[in-house]
């Protein structure tokens, strides 16, 4: 049996890796999360999640077959969405958002023994409008403040989404189909 290891500790994309194997070990990469200037957000997304797989491949434990890091960017024309620094940024970042489209890139890193592999996968969310009360009724949850682009898709923040262009879960942090694909093509490598 392959020993797999989630490079995080995010509970969403444990919730989701389950989907594909309930044996797994989640472990939080110990890494300086950090953009290339001047590189696309997919690039970018993907450089972001191989430094949190090789964080973890560089360490004695736990051993690993497989390692899968991701990194998620939500991204509103240029600006990067991340996680709000107070209730005051997540109204901002919410208001923004609020009936317009915006793009959510989530990078993957793969790592066996023998390669690396990255790919990226982007999925398109359109927000309805939303007022000024639902935006501080949805903030006085606590359910954006540790969310990128303040509002989580599979929470209460759903009920903001008027319309999804790509696939679900890579909103949630870990394209599922796109990771089996590639997990499939991969071979004896993984």
């Amino acid at each position: 049996m392959k020993r797999i290891v989630l490079a995080s500790r995010s509970p969403r994309r444990t919730e989701l890796m389950k989907y594909i194997t309930e044996d797994f070990t989640a472990v939080s990469p110990d890494v300086e999360e950090s953009f290339i200037e001047g590189a696309s957000w997919e690039d970018n997304a993907m450089h972001v999640s191989y430094l949190k797989a090789k964080a973890v491949s560089e360490t004695d434990s736990p051993e690993y077959d497989v390692i899968i890091a991701a990194d998620t960017t939500v991204v509103l024309g240029d600006e990067v969405m991340g996680k709000p620094s107070d209730e005051a940024d997540a109204k901002r970042m919410l208001s923004m958002l609020s009936g317009r489209t915006h793009s959510v890139y989530t990078g993957v890193c793969i790592i066996t023994k023998k390669r690396t592999l990255t790919f990226c996968e982007e999925t398109l969310v359109t927000f309805r409008r939303i007022s000024d009360r639902e935006m501080d009724d949805y903030i006085a949850t606590g359910e954006p403040m540790d969310k990128a682009g303040a509002y989580g898709i599979q929470g209460r923040g759903r009920i903001f989404v008027e319309k999804i262009d790509g696939n679900y879960e890579n909103v949630m942090g870990l394209p599922l189909t796109r990771l089996m694909e590639v997990l499939s093509g991969m071979g004896e490598d993984c």
